[in-house]
């Protein structure tokens, strides 16, 4: 397949400066696959990079490409193994070393030296095609389309969760945050057999959607204690409780949501490094608290489910633009959260 020199980005040079542009097609290694890049959806972690020129350690001291959340097609194959020309796949964006420790006891997501995908001055996949090692290039089946597959990478966060937290049939679930990785946090849950789901946050027209989307209730913390209300609604708390709301004060509230002998799973950023936190209760009730880092593994059985029918994701599609609108997208994004849920970019 030929393949041209240059190709149309998303190249972002600082706080609310992105910039369609031409730039040269990247160079793929003789292990790596190059991919003809077809949907990409728009993370939070990019337009905290838009707004802020910064998350956490990482910051936009040069031109560089956002995105990780896509799929697409291989049009070159590495030398030996991997997926071949013509095969849809979806990118996972973490690349670890494969050697330490860490890597091959299967948790390789805690690599000290991992290289993740649009964390700059890495490049991302706002772009017509991106390189990555082929066993890093997840092989889509024909019935997961090409905005399910960009989902996949959100979808693996909300699979590393559910399966760090222990998450057994029957039990009653708390999640709050209903943003992207909430409502998938949610769905996943679900699809590994939780009882009952109840989502919290602060906007109404996020709880309406979970609603929709198959929450057995829904709390706006602005109009009532999120703690007394879960207490009634499952006689004492919710066994498994998910913090996806990255907030100081979401975080510090969820021993005070969960069950005796439950369990809190930690998933979004803080927005602070240290704040108050109620390590007393976490002794009293015999908590189980679990923290996640992005995902190991996760790809092939977010896949699976996506394949299998077991959740659909499209509901969760807010907006689409084209490459070619990459920075309106992210404009429309950046200034409008409450019309936002997951916003697309199609090639």
């Amino acid at each position: 397949m030929n393949v041209p020199a240059s190709m149309r980005a998303g190249v972002l040079y600082g706080v609310r400066d992105l910039r369609a542009e031409q730039v040269p097609v990247p160079t793929a290694g003789p292990e790596d696959v190059l991919v003809q890049v077809t949907t990409n959806g728009l993370c939070g972690s990019d337009i905290h990079f838009y707004k802020e020129g910064k998350l956490g350690p990482f910051v936009v001291d040069r031109p560089y490409i956002p995105g990780h959340e896509c799929c697409g097609v291989v049009v070159q194959a590495a030398a030996v193994g991997g997926p071949a020309v013509g095969t849809r796949v979806a990118i996972e964006p973490g690349i670890p070393c494969r050697r330490c420790t860490l890597c091959t006891s299967g948790r390789y997501n805690l690599c000290p030296d991992v290289v993740f995908m649009s964390a700059p001055p890495v490049n991302g996949t706002f772009a017509e095609y991106a390189v990555v090692p082929a066993d890093f290039a997840h092989v889509l089946p024909d019935s997961v389309d090409d905005e399910s597959g960009a989902f996949v990478e959100p979808l693996a966060v909300g699979v590393q969760a559910v399966t760090r937290s222990g998450l057994v049939a029957a039990s009653t679930v708390a999640v709050i945050g209903a943003g992207p990785i909430g409502l998938v946090t949610m769905l996943v849950a679900r699809a590994f057999g939780a009882a009952r789901v109840i989502l919290i946050d602060g906007l109404a027209s996020r709880l309406t959607l979970a609603a929709e989307l198959g929450a057995d209730a829904t709390i706006n913390f602005r109009d009532e204690n999120p703690e007394v209300r879960i207490a009634e609604l499952t006689g004492g708390g919710a066994d498994f409780v998910f913090d996806a709301s990255g907030s100081a004060a979401g975080s510090a509230s969820t021993p005070g949501l969960a069950a005796r002998g439950g369990s809190v799973t930690f998933i979004g950023w803080p927005e602070t490094a240290t704040f108050p936190f109620p390590v007393e209760t976490i002794l009293e009730k015999e908590l189980d608290v679990h923290g996640t880092n992005r995902y190991a593994n996760a790809f092939p059985r977010a896949i699976a489910l996506l394949a299998a029918g077991k959740l659909d994701i499209h509901r969760l599609v807010s907006q689409r633009f084209t490459l070619d609108d990459v920075a309106e997208a992210f404009r429309f994004a950046a200034d409008n959260p409450a019309e936002t849920m997951k916003v697309m970019v199609r090639a």
